[in-house]
């Protein structure tokens, strides 16, 4: 995903769980303004149907940084180069 819409939409479904997303960071590489953030993403809780619910995933994202000095997203990849949600 590489613009705000698309990324806005590929998160809306895990943040229509209402679960807690939690981020570890791996690896972050910066170069200028731009940064490459490798991290380990878990959702976990109860989904719907009161049935268990876990998410993991190795992500990978891009930020850049603005005028402001806040880093946005210019690309995520909630799911990195492996496969993609499972229970989801």
């Amino acid at each position: 995903m590489t613009t705000a819409e698309g990324i806005a939409a590929a998160n809306a479904r895990f943040l229509g769980l209402g679960l807690p997303i939690t981020v570890r960071p791996r690896h972050v590489y910066a170069a200028g303004d731009l940064a490459l953030l490798v991290v380990d993403r878990e959702i976990d809780g109860t989904g719907p149907g009161g049935r268990p619910l876990r998410i993991e995933a190795a992500a990978t994202d891009v930020t850049r940084r603005g005028a402001d000095g806040r880093r946005r997203y210019v690309v995520d990849n909630p799911f990195g180069a492996g496969p993609g949600p499972h229970g989801a």
